[in-house]
């Protein structure tokens, strides 16, 4: 199988990159200056063996392959909020033989929250889920660093909304000789909850800084409250703490390539690029909308997505809100909630 990897960032290029050095076919997809970089030197993925470049074919969009391959994996690691674009685009791309990419070929999801496989629903026929735990970081055009140590990542993959069949399980027979584990699981959704809750840490992470001070550490536990109560209320099962560090353990140590700190995780790195976007919606504001369909107020989740929004449209500087200002305006808004919080919509 070819993989085609759609937004060679942090977490594509670590996927990527990986794969290319196990032998397995990979394109990357990217734009700006990223592409740029990727076209002129390969793309330099640096993990605690070191840096190495892998020189791949890299593309804006799927017009400069061509016809699609049968045996095309289109994985999707675009930030949630440029999936659509990214689904539409590679969708209606041709495949030999007739059909579309829509119709013919598996698409897997590998982004933060629970959205994108809705949305790639909407058009594909083949979908894949994944919760990602994969500590990687966009360094700088053309370089990705991938930080875990002895596994660089683990991959739970599941059909979306549920099962497993051949394909899946032939993509993480792959993904298994490229420094990742890749558990096949029936219901990848409740994998996917489960990490939503500590996702929910992303915005205060990006407004305020990495959770190392108490004040955040204890904003984050009762931001993450008040998202277990919101899908306690919906019904929704997900992996409890327990069961996830089982299935962690020990196989993934953060080994910063450079020895510094750890720097944010996702949105904190979208807003230290300046891409003007942040996946908020997707993560507090998912928390935000399971609340107001099942009458839980969510002040705390929709105070975060707001302000996290509110810094990548204005593109101000990732965690440069001091914590305490940050506990002060959570507290208010908690305060603000009516007596007996938030009516069900009707």
């Amino acid at each position: 199988m070819r993989y085609i990897i759609i937004g060679a960032g942090a977490v594509g290029g670590a996927v990527g990159g990986r794969l290319a050095e196990a032998g397995h076919e990979v394109v990357l997809v990217a734009r700006g200056a990223h592409l740029t970089a990727l076209r002129a030197d390969g793309l330099r993925l640096v993990t605690p063996e070191g840096p190495r470049v892998h020189r791949l074919p890299a593309v804006a969009g799927p017009a400069e392959l061509g016809e699609l391959r049968p045996d095309d994996v289109l994985v999707l690691t675009v930030k949630t909020q440029d999936g659509e674009a990214a689904l539409g685009d590679w969708g209606a791309a041709p495949v030999a033989g007739g059909g579309s990419a829509a119709e013919r070929l598996p698409v897997v999801c590998a982004q933060n929250g629970v959205e994108s496989g809705r949305l790639a629903l909407r058009r594909f026929r083949r979908v894949y889920g994944v919760c990602v735990w994969l500590p990687a970081t966009f360094v700088e055009p053309g370089t990705v660093a991938a930080a875990g140590t002895p596994l660089t990542g683990i991959l739970h993959l599941g059909r979306y909304p549920d099962g497993t069949d051949d394909t899946l399980r032939r993509i993480a027979a792959d993904l298994e000789t490229a420094h990742f584990e890749a558990p096949v699981v029936p219901d990848v959704a409740r994998w996917q909850y489960a990490k939503l809750l500590g996702n929910l840490a992303n915005a205060i992470e990006a407004v305020s800084g990495v959770l190392t001070s108490e004040a955040g550490l204890e904003l984050f536990t009762r931001v993450r409250a008040e998202g277990t109560a919101v899908l306690d209320a919906a019904g929704i099962v997900y992996a409890g703490e327990e069961e996830q560090a089982a299935a962690r353990g020990d196989k993934i140590t953060f080994k910063p390539f450079d020895g510094s700190p750890r720097r944010g995780g996702s949105s904190w790195q979208s807003l230290d690029r300046g891409t003007g976007t942040i996946e908020a919606d997707y993560l507090n504001g998912e928390i935000a909308l399971l609340g107001r369909l099942h009458g839980v107020p969510t002040p705390l989740n929709d105070l975060l997505q707001r302000l996290a929004n509110t810094f990548a449209r204005e593109r101000r500087p990732a965690g440069s809100m001091p914590v305490t200002e940050l506990v002060r305006r959570a507290d208010e808004a908690v305060a603000s909630v009516p007596e007996g919080g938030a009516a069900r919509p009707r």
